[in-house]
């Protein structure tokens, strides 16, 4: 169930205005949407791109240029070890755990997957043109 203050969708059946924008920023790729997944079922966890990888069954490459995204946008933070590995996790910030929390939640929604969907589509489609 998705806390009450953010619906789903609206009574257009519109995404709600600011999970579309979380979607729009943060989950404009498959591969992206299945990090912020994996960071919100273990949000505590402190993993190489290769341990996401494996989990996510995601390509390294693609792994790393995801996380690398989402670190500069903030949603993740990352640490280099003393070997020169680079460790990353979810942000600690609230608000933005509480965004992936909502986005993760209404998730559960068919009717909100099918347009959550469409607009990671169309951002690649998008990114692709570009």
């Amino acid at each position: 169930m998705v806390n009450s203050t953010v619906s789903v969708v609206g009574g257009d059946d519109e995404i709600n205005p600011s999970l579309l924008t979380f979607i729009e920023k943060y989950v404009n790729s498959f591969a992206k949407w299945d990090l912020i997944r994996f960071f919100h079922d273990l949000p505590y966890s402190v993993e190489s791109a290769e341990t996401v990888a494996h989990a996510t069954g995601r390509d390294p490459d693609s792994v790393v240029r995801a996380l690398q995204e989402l670190t500069q946008l903030g949603l993740v933070e990352s640490s280099v070890v003393q070997s020169g590995e680079t460790l990353y996790m979810l942000t600690s910030d609230h608000a933005m755990r509480t965004l992936v929390n909502s986005f993760i939640l209404a998730c559960d929604n068919a009717q909100f997957r099918v347009r959550a969907i469409y607009h990671v589509i169309r951002a690649l489609q998008t990114e692709v043109r570009s």
